[in-house]
């Protein structure tokens, strides 16, 4: 299955940059362009996207005057803007936006949005890629080259997350509580131990990496 696509339309060429690199290190497909008018253009000959990333104050054609052209062809939206203000923020999304970010804002929340309009709107790709590894979210299934691995439930729900956040460091404390819930009484050692299972039954010594004294994180 292919990589869920996403059209970031952002003028500040320096945060494009940020969400591009972080969107691509994640594993999404990702397509910028600068200005309302280029993602008009973009759009009269490609519609085949999962999630548009979508400023406001945009050269040539607004973010607001482009939503249309997006709600015609289907695509979620989410609004990362400056505008601050109540009045704007009403009207993203009651022009149908699916989410509304306000600048600056955190990478991580960034992507936990994304996907969960992905899952909202029915649009989230069911394989996840990671290194040499295919995890398919469906079968709760793991191939490696082609080769079929079986992991434990928890092994299985902690790659999971890693691989939802590849390049990420996450803490201990937030994989415990993601993978074996709120509240669960156990220590972050559980963590470590399964961490430890992973790394040996897939081969990931080199690819996740222990953070000192915080936690981990998956690289391809």
């Amino acid at each position: 299955m292919a990589r869920n696509r996403i059209l970031i339309v952002e003028d500040d060429v320096s945060i494009s940059k940020i969400i591009q690199k972080n969107l691509l290190s994640t594993g999404y497909a990702v397509f910028a362009c600068f200005d309302g008018e280029e993602a008009k253009n973009i759009l009269a000959t490609d519609t085949d996207f999962d999630l548009a990333l979508l400023d406001i104050m945009l050269p040539h054609l607004d973010g607001f005057e482009l939503m249309d052209y997006l709600k015609h062809d289907n695509i979620p939206v989410i609004y990362l803007t400056a505008k601050a203000d109540l009045e704007s923020k009403i009207q993203g999304l009651r022009s149908g936006a699916e989410d509304y970010i306000v600048k600056p804002f955190e990478i991580l929340e960034l992507l936990v949005r994304i996907e969960k309009v992905l899952e909202r709107t029915g649009k989230v790709s069911q394989i996840l890629y990671a290194s040499d590894l295919e995890i398919n979210l469906l079968e709760r299934s793991i191939r490696k080259n082609g080769v079929e691995i079986v992991l434990k439930p928890m092994e299985f729900d902690l790659l999971v997350m890693l691989a939802k956040n590849k390049n990420i460091a996450l803490s201990r404390e937030r994989l415990l509580h993601g993978v074996w819930g709120v509240d669960y009484i156990g220590e972050t050692r559980t963590v470590d131990v399964h961490i430890g299972q992973l790394r040996k039954k897939l081969g990931l010594t080199n690819n996740i990496k222990t953070i000192s004294k915080m936690g981990y994180r998956l690289e391809d």
